[in-house]
């Protein structure tokens, strides 16, 4: 994706090409485009480490920049996914807490590298704009009691 207009930016302390790595082989749609290691020192950056990661992570163009440990990934910036059935949601869920990452509520999760995934399965979405206002308000509360999204609780919920 080198003709993309815009890309998303994420900072790694010196952990980029490990993280797309790990993206790479756990995400579809998700491929590693170019790698960069400077030929010389650049910005503290020892020769031939790699400085840049250049990714498509779910069909979106990302760039991952070792820069140092000069700042730390926050809630500010999330990635969701949509999921569409327990079984993917699953899938990534455990692929992000058990490599190092860490569950957090409503669906959130935080992979080794400090980022925000919110693994978010379609049912939720629906349910959270359902018609009638008493089954959203349902779901909801269902949601905001779990860490992994448990989409049959979802469902029971909307049901009432």
């Amino acid at each position: 994706m080198a003709d993309a207009k815009a890309k998303v930016f994420l900072w790694f302390d010196s952990e980029a090409e490990d993280a797309a790595n790990f993206y790479a082989e756990t995400f579809p749609d998700t491929r590693i485009d170019t790698v960069v290691r400077p030929k010389s020192d650049v910005a503290g950056t020892q020769e031939g480490a790699v400085q840049i990661v250049e990714m498509t992570l779910f069909g979106l163009p990302y760039v991952l920049l070792n820069a140092g440990p000069h700042t730390t990934p926050n809630d500010a910036y999330s990635l969701q996914v949509y999921t569409d059935d327990q079984a993917e949601t699953d899938r990534y869920w455990k692929a992000i807490v058990e490599n190092g990452g860490e569950e957090i509520m409503c669906g959130w999760c935080k992979d080794k590298w400090g980022f925000r995934w919110q693994i978010t399965p379609r049912v939720l979405m629906a349910a959270l704009s359902h018609p009638d206002p008493a089954a959203s308000r349902r779901a909801q509360d269902a949601m905001l009691q779990m860490k992994k999204i448990d989409i049959a609780a979802i469902e029971a919920a909307i049901a009432g």
